[in-house]
């Protein structure tokens, strides 16, 4: 690829500028990207497996802080809450710990390292925070189910089985709650995602994805779902596939939309993560 072309690529009917290997590390040791969340400022906090375990970029891509050395033990998922609450799925320590975006630990739900069989956690994989503030996990590489939590952490109960059929899950990779109210989880080695109800009635499922991983809706309600063909395919919220595009050379572990409309992709291998930035289409003659 030339160096003084940018990438574009299209994605639910709108242009993007690619730019490969967003941030500046400044130093930090060289490790696995995992998943990525944006907050209200449009800070992008990248999740490492390494350490420091979370690393938070500008917009510009200079490097603001890090956190979580000390609490996160196996990085895996990482979303942000309308409040600006930052929510990391522990993986292998059965947790999922809450911080305030500058990085304070603020609760954890589970017990660390006391993985239990059906009941909150057996290697969870991602949380979402519902607009009245119930918390959903993805729980993922053992039990296959998925938890709903009070904003204060007491337990709602779960509901999901091993399996292929509806309401079945191999690994639910990730969940996030849209904006009809409607989970959505990404069921990897299905390759699908099936959509639910907030109490887990099932109510459709999207295919046509390999190994899907991660999910984010845009602010105009098109949902982007990424997988390991590598690509992102563009959804309408009733399901309809509206385009696909490959964003980056790698299946993208995570994704996540900035207020500015901006999508930042974490790559795993190799490791990095990419920056969608909207551009305007060309005037057609």
């Amino acid at each position: 690829m030339s160096q003084t072309e940018t990438a574009v690529v299209v994605l639910g009917g709108r242009r993007y500028a690619v730019e490969r290997f967003f941030g500046d590390n400044q130093g930090l040791e060289p490790t696995q990207l995992s998943q990525v969340a944006v907050d209200s400022r449009g800070y992008v906090h990248v999740l490492r497996r390494g350490l420091p375990p979370v690393a938070v970029f500008q917009p510009d891509g200079v490097l603001a802080y890090v956190y979580g050395a000390g609490e996160i033990f196996d990085s895996h998922g990482i979303a942000a809450d309308s409040t600006d609450r930052i929510l990391v799925a522990d993986r292998d320590a059965h947790q999922i710990h809450l911080f305030s975006r500058e990085g304070a630990k603020l609760m954890s739900l589970g017990q660390r390292h006391a993985p239990s069989w059906r009941e909150p956690f057996n290697h969870p994989t991602r949380a979402a925070v519902a607009p009245d503030g119930e918390i959903v996990v993805a729980d993922g590489y053992g039990n296959a189910r998925v938890h709903r939590f009070a904003p204060d952490g007491a337990y709602r109960g779960g509901f999901g089985e091993l399996g292929a059929g509806p309401g079945e899950f191999i690994t639910p990779h990730t969940v996030i709650v849209d904006r009809d109210d409607r989970l959505l989880i990404a069921d990897r080695e299905n390759d699908r995602v099936q959509v639910f109800t907030r109490d887990g009635r099932f109510l459709a499922e999207w295919r046509g994805l390999c190994r899907p991983m991660d999910i984010c809706q845009r602010a105009d309600g098109v949902i982007l779902v990424t997988d390991q063909v590598p690509s992102v395919t563009a959804f309408a919220p009733d399901g309809k596939r509206i385009d696909r595009g490959r964003p980056s050379p790698n299946g993208a572990h995570g994704i996540a939309e900035s207020p500015d409309g901006a999508i930042y992709l974490a790559e795993i291998a190799p490791t990095s993560v990419t920056k969608l930035t909207p551009v305007q289409s060309p005037q057609t003659s």
